[in-house]
């Protein structure tokens, strides 16, 4: 697992060119900011997501808002305070009394209006990323930088480094040397801003301790989800005629001898890929290849190997365990949904500090009367549950984007309850206070103050952190060692994309 000195590694590409839109079909009108990570950790992520910033495999990408053809906003769902609506209860039921008796649904499209929850369906980035920039730094080279800089952090004492002039700086520089690669720390200190108010209060053990118990009792939990790569027995009982049933009472109830068919929902790491998903790699595949060919009619030399490897398997998600963490840890997991032996749907999440990340769902069309999408969104709520009471923390389930002017992704709104990210202030707003904003435009601020900002604006453009021939080293020192054009604007542009706290903490790329 990655140590407490994980480093990001990003190459920003900016946003100019325009890309065709999956939603409206305009051919150059998604416009969004992309870089490529090499290295990402949960925590940077987390904070990146949080301010609109989502993954297709290794390219992270920010829609353009203002510009883009159909702006995507990032929505959350609180997970504890999630109650199923009598449709979702119906597609927990009618997985129930499949499992028990084997009854297929007379209509097939039963619950259809609600089923496309694979989250990036559309996304042009998401199944096209060869078309997106190729990164300049090679794997090899990757993998050394990757070597040198962890020397670098657990290696001796920082000797004095380049003088005051070099660095601007009326104390000087530091300069910590291990292997190759060089850190370049200035020592000039960084002004207090205080508690940040996005973050949770610090709270004593105790308190946790309680809220835990209670949320085990409230949550109603007979069986433990998988947090591991052990199979989690889903329930074939019929329902109680009951309004109280949970979420949980429909997922984790007990299973009967008789049952018709067997469900198994498996957790396993796909990056760096568990030998329990290797295993089952080619199987996994072809459910994918079938559903892109049938459910998004790709032709067949569209969705190879190799392009589900970029897409869906490839992170740049540095795995991390924490003490007060999920046993499962946090990074990027395939949740395999095994009928009676074989794979019939396949949700791909990240595991962050604050949320589980819905990145996309694939399925055997054969199954599409199950409406997986709705029931893999309910399992992952449930899910989330689950490592909440592990990691208080860990409260929101992420379904990708809301686009409200492409109507059928609207379905999103439908669970609660739900709030929208502000593209502006980058502070979230109940999605019933967004809609008849987004009614009246395709482009919204949603926070009413108008005096509330970006509370993580970029301010300080000498902090932002560059690696640049293989040295660490803030953008003002960086400034007077590049060789030819200036690229100032493009750094503060990055800089202004990822918010002060991710500049100053991840290492962006420069040749």
């Amino acid at each position: 697992m990655a140590s407490a000195g994980a480093l990001t590694i990003l190459e920003y590409f900016g946003g100019e060119d325009g890309n065709r839109c999956g939603y409206c079909k305009s051919d150059s009108g998604n416009l969004s900011h992309g870089m490529w990570a090499h290295c990402l950790t949960v925590q940077d992520y987390q904070d990146l997501i949080d301010r609109g910033w989502r993954r297709s495999g290794k390219y992270v990408y920010k829609p353009l808002m203002h510009q883009t053809c159909c702006p995507q906003y990032t929505i959350r769902l609180s997970a504890f305070h999630f109650q199923p609506t009598k449709s979702h209860k119906k597609v927990l039921k009618k997985m129930l009394k499949f499992l028990q008796v084997g009854e297929v649904p007379h209509s097939i499209n039963d619950g259809h209006s609600e089923e496309q929850m694979d989250s990036q369906a559309e996304i042009p980035v998401s199944c096209d990323i060869s078309s997106m920039h190729k990164s300049v730094i090679s794997e090899e080279e990757l993998k050394n930088l990757n070597t040198e800089l962890d020397a670098t952090e657990k290696g001796p004492e920082p000797k004095q480094g380049d003088t005051a002039s070099d660095c601007n700086s009326g104390t000087g520089d530091q300069k910590a040397q291990s292997a190759n690669i060089e850190v370049i720390i200035q020592t000039a200190p960084k002004p207090g801003k205080g508690a940040d108010v996005n973050k949770p209060l610090c709270r004593k053990a105790k308190e946790i301790r309680k809220e835990r118990r209670l949320q085990k009792q409230l949550l109603k939990q007979t069986d433990k989800a998988c947090l591991t790569e052990q199979p989690t027995i889903i329930s074939d009982l019929k329902p109680k005629a009951t309004c109280s049933k949970s979420l949980e009472d429909f997922i984790h109830a007990a299973q009967p001898e008789s049952a018709a068919h067997r469900l198994e929902v498996r957790l396993v790491r796909s990056s760096p890929p568990s030998s329990q998903f290797k295993a089952s790699f080619q199987e996994s595949y072809q459910v994918y290849k079938r559903y892109q060919m049938i459910i998004h009619q790709d032709p067949p030399d569209k969705p190879t190997v190799s392009q589900f490897t970029r897409f869906l398997c490839d992170s740049p998600l540095e795995p991390e365990t924490r003490p007060d963490g999920p046993a499962s840890g946090y990074g990027s997991f395939h949740q395999q949904y095994w009928l009676d032996g074989k794979i019939i749907a396949v949700g791909v999440i990240d595991i962050l500090p604050y949320c589980v990340s819905s990145v996309y769902l694939y399925y055997d069309p054969d199954y599409s009367f199950l409406s997986p999408g709705v029931y893999s969104a309910l399992q992952e709520i449930a899910f989330t549950r689950e490592l909440q009471t592990k990691a208080s923390n860990l409260s929101y389930y992420y379904m990708g984007f809301y686009i409200h002017s492409c109507p059928k992704m609207r379905y999103k709104g439908q669970y609660k309850p739900s709030y929208l990210l502000c593209p502006e202030s980058y502070t979230w707003m109940p999605i019933e206070k967004c809609i008849p904003l987004l009614e009246s435009s395709k482009y919204s601020r949603f926070s009413s103050n108008a005096k509330q900002g970006d509370k993580d604006l970029m301010t300080e453009l000498g902090r932002v952190k560059i690696l640049h021939k293989r040295t660490v080293m803030p953008y003002t020192v960086y400034k007077k060692r590049r060789r030819g054009p200036s690229d100032e604007s493009v750094v503060k542009q990055y800089a202004e994309m990822v918010g002060q706290t991710c500049a100053e903490r991840m290492l962006l790329y420069r040749t």
